[in-house]
């Protein structure tokens, strides 16, 4: 259920259908100014080329930034074989090249070898830092740096199509992981080379296409706030009374049996504080009022 949207303050979770060229920091930049707020955050960049599921938190969810982030993502993307960019997708400069041909055959084998847990080296275009500096700088600057590698989680691909050079697929993926990363590994994988040439996020957090608002709705002030038990599933909810929110409020460590992850306060239908479970109690995790 969406919250109301307050007049002048707002506070919750903003579900933005991101546009294509526009950086996650330009829309951040932008509903900050359409809302007249400072306190916005996104949950998880998504690249010029990418359109899609942009999760905002606003006033003080920003908060739950981290929480929302940690979330499995599903992503739709389309690739084409025989060359590799320097940015992995179609917006960076050609630097290999192949005329190796792959059977359809071939291309559905290796794709479904990267369902599970694989070690994916990040991309040399990225905001992945090595010492302070994000290897995007260095790549601009021609620096040669080693490129950090991390083990990633490919939960699921589905919706498998290929086009002669061309394929397209739909996965569930860890935090963390790069898809233009996936693709080059698929490439090579083949024997040739591939890039990235569209990308949507089609879902994160409980969040569809669907349910997320274009800009132009935001500049039309027709768009929705989510409130946090929209987002956490394990979750339960207690509304306080005046002697309960002050316990609350102070921080008060809370002994209940109970075997949800979260306990969300409200008082007078206001969110006031996101508890935590940690082992046989909860503690503040987050305080919104």
């Amino acid at each position: 259920m969406a919250m109301e949207n307050m007049q002048k303050e707002y506070n919750g979770i903003l579900v933005v259908n991101k546009p294509y060229g526009l950086t996650s920091r330009d829309v951040v930049n932008r509903v900050s100014k359409l809302l007249s707020t400072k306190k916005v955050g996104h949950t998880g960049t998504l690249d010029p080329i990418a359109t899609g599921v942009l999760i905002l938190t606003i006033g003080s969810y920003t908060k739950l930034s981290n929480d929302i982030t940690d979330s499995f993502k599903v992503y739709t993307v389309t690739t084409e074989l025989g060359y590799e960019t320097d940015t992995l997708d179609n917006t960076g400069t050609i630097v290999k090249k192949s005329d190796k041909k792959v059977s359809e055959k071939d291309i559905l084998y290796v794709i479904n070898t990267f369902i599970g847990e694989y070690e994916q080296e990040v991309p040399v275009y990225s905001a992945v830092k090595i010492n302070g500096k994000k290897l995007y700088e260095y790549a601009r600057k021609d620096i040669k740096v080693e490129l950090p590698k991390r083990n990633v989680i490919i939960k699921s691909i589905s919706n498998i199509e290929i086009d002669k050079n061309c394929f397209k697929f739909t996965c569930e993926v860890s935090k963390g992981t790069y898809i233009r990363s996936l693709i080059r590994d698929i490439g090579r994988k083949l024997g040739t080379y591939a890039t990235m040439t569209s990308l949507t996020r089609d879902y994160q957090s409980g969040f569809s296409i669907s349910a997320a608002n274009s800009i132009e709705e935001i500049e039309s002030n027709r768009f929705k706030i989510y409130s946090v038990e929209d987002v956490f599933k394990d979750i339960i909810i207690v509304n306080c009374d005046e002697k309960k929110r002050k316990e609350i409020i102070n921080g008060a460590i809370q002994n209940i049996d109970c075997d949800k992850k979260y306990i969300l306060y409200k008082y007078q239908n206001i969110d006031l504080a996101l508890y935590k479970k940690d082992n046989n109690c909860y503690r503040m995790h987050v305080k919104f009022r």
